[in-house]
């Protein structure tokens, strides 16, 4: 799956001519492209899909999408370990955890 997320952006930079954003989506922090929104500052939320800053979203909005994603087992799908999560499906254990 993937999901449009509300997350707060931490830190912004221009990188190869492309503006560029540090995110937090409650704990997770990902790099996001801002060319869409260009004019989003530290401390503003985004809506983001597939790395792209689409759409500012209030606070109060923001968070209470994150509440419910979170109990609904969405934030882990999108930003957990996928081959842990996968492993543990299948019934089987990840190299790393074999040794």
């Amino acid at each position: 799956m993937c999901l449009a997320v509300p997350g707060r952006v931490v830190g912004i930079e221009e990188r190869d001519g492309t503006p560029m954003a540090r995110v937090d989506f409650g704990g997770v922090v990902k790099d996001v492209c801002l060319a869409y929104l260009p004019e989003i500052g530290v401390g503003d939320y985004a809506i983001v899909h597939v790395g792209f800053a689409i759409q500012r979203l209030d606070e109060e909005s923001a968070l209470a999408t994150l509440r419910l994603f979170e109990r609904i087992g969405a934030l882990e799908e999108e930003f957990g370990d996928a081959w842990t999560r996968a492993a543990t499906e299948t019934g089987g254990t990840r190299k790393e955890e074999e040794r």
